[in-house]
């Protein structure tokens, strides 16, 4: 038996047979094009096949899964529209004499190493949909049938990497699990697992070509695959799977419980999502309301900055969706490296230390003072509250609170329904949550973000490679911090939440609500469980 390492990204188990998902590497032909004008003809005729086949994904896509997930392949097909990658590998085939796969793959590979080098992952993973739109494009140029076949028997896949088109062109219906030597939590083929709730698990160095067709056991929770596994382990993975599956039958009876724990103490379960279309998700796992709206989402992948029409449409669609549960909505967490092509500004050297957040917003006056109009107009709609990202200062919050006032008289002139939301911050920052007590003053609640609270506290970056053994999210810094801000809150007479990952990691549950936590915002996956945890408990 062999067992091998990785990474959860998402959990459960599977038992069966293991495929490795093979593709074949391309050479590329560097000689100078015969006839330029040909190759740029090619290039075309591959360009609008390729865009088909996302078009098809995106619709299969949206049909099976929803508008979310659709949503990877729509940004697939925006990269081929764009107008800079058409002219830039027109260019290089028509004055370069360049042939039309190696335009595609010298402006892909470039666009490649520019996500790879971002210091944030969430754009370094994006660089694997850039690879799986060359694959694509190589292909089609090659006249190449590049399907994989895997037989009708139940599988678990392993490959290299699984990129977001492959993942969909298999069989659901027979696909166990997923195992593969790179990949990133980040992701598109990671959320669309998670969509697909197919066990997956990355960063498996043993994968070789003697897995291919023998027996496998693949136990995501931990982290772990077995090429032919024991009797006892199918035994014990089988037993799992069962008490998988009772469990879940369990979980949805909640639906509709309070959360509320044996001695009577009551908290409020609400939901984070970075888009309208997660609304769904929010639903079905019966949150209280959302605690965090990512407004990120209507500015990144795409080349214009959104109208404020379009934005009040995409609040409205949230507040309206979840009513009549409330909605607070972040203030865009813009900066640095988490910038959309038309707002660059340069590369900063440490741009979690950078200008991002309330301090992007305030030098981008004109871009914050749209948003602030839009949220002023969709808090007419239902219950709003905003909260500003990263604060620091009470100065912040003012020249907030000041452009909020100027917004709404604008509003007023024009005779546009509008609403002042209730507003709060971000506890993000070890200055936000030392100075808690004079911050407290100036709004209506706080939400504390963990991740970063604690990325600051310990001066420590979780996604430098070699540190997640050291990333500490229960250093008693980190508590004292939380404890502070609580305080604060309460002394203050306004509510605090918890919108990081500590607040769905039930091991300290009972902690954070002794300490006073008023609402923990949660992955909506987390709620059942979460609410399990909390009814089990007696402070």
């Amino acid at each position: 038996m062999i067992r091998s390492k990785g990474i959860k990204i998402v959990g459960g188990t599977a038992i069966g047979v293991i495929r490795l998902y093979k593709t074949p590497n391309r050479e590329i032909n560097p000689s100078p094009a015969a006839d330029p004008v040909y190759e740029q003809v090619r290039f075309e005729s591959a360009r609008k096949t390729v865009m088909a086949q996302r078009r098809e994904l995106r619709l299969r896509t949206h049909r099976s899964l929803g508008k979310k997930e659709a949503a990877i392949f729509e940004a697939h097909e925006m990269i081929l529209e764009d107008q800079r990658f058409i002219d830039q590998c027109e260019n290089m085939i028509l004055e370069q004499n360049r042939r039309a796969d190696m335009a595609v793959s010298v402006v892909m590979d470039s666009l490649v190493r520019d996500l790879q080098e971002s210091d944030e992952e969430g754009f370094r993973a994006r660089s694997s949909d850039i690879l799986d739109l060359k694959r694509s494009f190589l292909d089609v140029l090659s006249g190449v049938d590049n399907s994989w076949e895997h037989g009708d028997r139940p599988v678990i896949i392993a490959a290299e990497e699984l990129a977001p088109s492959q993942l969909i062109n298999l069989d659901k219906e027979i696909l166990l699990g997923i195992v593969t030597r790179k990949g990133s939590p980040f992701s598109h083929t990671a959320i669309l697992a998670k969509s697909l709730n197919i066990p997956f698990i990355i960063g498996c160095e043993d994968i070789s070509s003697d897995w291919d067709g023998r027996k496998a056991a693949l136990d995501a929770d931990e982290q772990c695959v077995y090429i032919e596994p024991s009797p006892e382990i199918r035994k014990a993975l089988t037993r799992k799977q069962e008490a998988e599956k009772k469990d879940r039958a369990e979980l949805l009876k909640l639906k509709g419980q309070d959360n509320v724990t044996i001695d009577g103490h009551h908290v409020e379960l609400w939901a984070n999502i970075g888009a309208p279309q997660d609304i769904k998700a929010v639903l079905d796992n019966d949150a209280d309301g959302i605690g965090l709206f990512r407004s990120e989402f209507i500015y990144l992948g795409r080349d214009a900055e959104p109208s404020e029409f379009e934005q009040v449409e995409a609040y409205r669609s949230v507040i309206e969706g979840i009513a009549p549960g409330k909605v607070i909505i972040r203030i865009c967490d813009l900066g640095s490296d988490k910038l959309p092509g038309y707002m660059f500004s340069g590369k900063e050297e440490n741009p979690a230390l950078g200008c991002r957040g309330i301090r992007f917003c305030l030098t981008h006056r004109e871009t914050f003072k749209r948003q602030l109009r839009a949220l002023l107009r969709a808090a007419a709609f239902g219950g709003l509250g905003i909260m500003i990202p990263m604060v620091m200062d009470i100065n912040e919050i003012l020249k907030t609170k000041e452009l909020l006032r100027e917004c709404s008289d604008e509003l007023t002139k024009e005779g546009l329904d509008h609403k002042m939301p209730r507003l709060g911050i971000m506890i993000e920052t070890p200055a936000a949550a030392i100075c808690a007590d004079e911050l407290a003053k100036e709004v209506d609640f706080f939400s504390i973000g963990t991740n970063d609270l604690t990325q600051y506290a310990c001066a420590l970056d979780r996604q430098t490679p070699g540190l997640e053994d050291v990333w500490d999210a229960h250093h008693p810094a980190v508590f004292k911090l939380i404890e502070m801000a609580v305080k604060a809150g309460h002394d203050a007479g306004i509510p605090v939440g918890i919108c990081g990952e500590l607040a769905s990691d039930t091991e300290v549950t009972g902690r954070l609500l002794q300490m006073g936590v008023d609402v923990l915002s949660v992955d909506p996956s987390a709620v059942l469980p979460l609410r399990r945890r909390i009814r089990g408990l007696k402070l």
